[in-house]
């Protein structure tokens, strides 16, 4: 059963890693790797539990016999809700950082990175618009803030060639500013959820390879743009009569969800609750913000409907569905302790952080960023030296998979919302943008190498 299990696992990595080919959603395919695998283990629960929990088996029996109604209780109680639990975490801070998104979206918060980019000189464009996709994937997802920045790129440039070069750099400066923060990226969420790091020391060592990963191919990137930009300014979308706020007013809702997710760490090393209490917290501030600038238009009784992109709240719920799918899915192949055997090779003949790193971030760039490095940071539990709290395992593997993503347009998210909405060949990426984000990737790996050696 578990020769099983890995072949599924495996077979899920090849799928999701054809699925621009195939046409399949690899968030069905993590949906069915979570749900099958754990029917399968837990039909052939009895002898898992015994081999890998028998003392606590034994201790939740107690004088109740032993028989398959049990081991399946025991599965359920013991094991199995502890991984829906890490999960949910996951899913429930995504959905709060959504929400937001919504909210000050839909109020007309957003507005204002249109007029910070009212410009037709392509390096102050391309700057100015990564800056501040840097700066928002920090706090929030990769792929809202991605998704959210191409749909504001797409609405300004006309030339769809000077689209695919600023999209792409788009795609890198999201993926950068996520990877150096505990809640801008679910890999820096599961490492932090599990207490592997905490959020200073993750940022404080990944700051500056991220800033490099970034300026360096975004500065390549606008050599290949002409000095002028083919611009179009459209006036700012209609909200409808008592429902537009004035400026102080999406300020300061603007103020309140950006910068209330900053608090979340604060929160979480005082109370040490889930981050995603802290997030729930911050969408519940802003609603209520929400209704008070909204009174108006909740007194005269009237609904309004605002237009939110489409691929903003399909492409995020396909995300979480796909992260509850991948968590699930690892924690099936943990408990058949197939990863300890993978750990121990890796330890005998390998033995080095750093080249696990780059081969995870060259294998997120075929399959997935979050599967790989789910994949890695599974192989150990928290213990000393490189694995232990504040390790440099984790950072190596959280910036080797988020960048590394980057390589091809078929290794996260973002890079497949690109390739939808400016129909971006995989070929012309490897040739024009590949080199680019791969030199980016090698000098912040280098001074992510000396930081940690410097440190020691």
């Amino acid at each position: 059963m578990t020769l099983i299990i890995v072949t599924m696992l495996i077979l899920a990595y090849l799928l999701i890693a054809t699925g621009h080919l195939t046409g399949v959603n690899k968030a069905a395919i993590a949906m069915f790797l979570g749900t099958i695998g754990w029917i399968v283990y837990v039909c052939w629960g009895a002898d898992y539990v015994m081999d890998q929990h028998p003392e606590d088996y034994k201790e939740w029996l107690g004088s109740t016999l032993h028989n398959s109604e049990n081991v399946k209780w025991f599965i359920y109680h013991n094991i199995f809700l502890k991984y829906v639990g890490k999960a949910a975490a996951i899913v429930l801070f995504l959905l709060a950082t959504m929400s937001i998104v919504e909210l000050l979206n839909n109020n007309g918060c957003f507005d204002f990175i249109s007029e910070w980019i009212r410009t037709r000189h392509s390096r102050h464009f391309i700057w100015v618009i990564t800056l501040i996709t840097f700066v928002l994937s920090a706090n929030l997802d990769n792929l809202t803030t991605a998704t959210m920045m191409l749909v504001a790129m797409h609405n300004v440039l006309q030339n769809s060639r000077q689209r695919m070069y600023v999209g792409s750099a788009i795609v890198v400066a999201a993926c950068c500013g996520g990877c150096f923060t505990v809640i801008g990226d679910p890999i820096g969420l599961v490492l932090w959820g599990d207490g592997a790091v905490t959020a200073s020391n993750f940022s404080g060592y990944l700051g500056v390879p991220a800033v490099l990963a970034w300026v360096i191919p975004t500065w390549l990137i606008s050599r290949e743009l002409p000095d002028r930009l083919d611009t179009a300014w459209s006036a700012s979308p209609y909200r409808g009569d008592a429902t537009r706020l004035n400026r102080w007013q999406r300020f300061v809702m603007l103020i309140v969800g950006i910068g209330g997710l900053w608090f979340i760490p604060m929160f979480h090393n005082i109370t040490k609750l889930a981050p995603f209490l802290g997030a729930l917290c911050v969408l519940s501030v802003l609603w209520v913000v929400n209704e008070a600038f909204n009174r108006k238009l909740y007194i005269a009784d009237q609904m309004i409907h605002r237009r939110i992109p489409m691929s903003l709240q399909y492409g995020v719920l396909q995300q979480v569905l796909f992260v509850m799918g991948i968590m699930l899915g690892m924690g099936v192949v943990t408990e058949t302790g197939v990863w300890e055997d993978v750990a121990g090779w890796f330890d005998t003949y390998v033995h080095d952080i750093w080249l696990m790193g780059i081969g995870a971030g060259l294998l997120s760039s075929v399959v997935d960023t979050f599967t790989i490095a789910v994949s890695n940071i599974s192989l150990y539990q928290i213990g000393v030296g490189d694995i232990g709290i504040n390790g440099a395992f984790w950072r190596v593997i959280a910036y080797g998979t988020a960048v590394g993503g980057c390589l091809l347009s078929v290794g996260n998210v973002c890079g497949l919302a690109l390739m939808r909405s400016e129909h971006v060949k995989f070929g012309w990426y490897i040739k024009h943008i590949t080199p680019k984000v791969l030199l980016g990737w090698i000098l912040g790996f280098v001074v992510l190498w000396l930081e940690t050696v410097l440190a020691a």
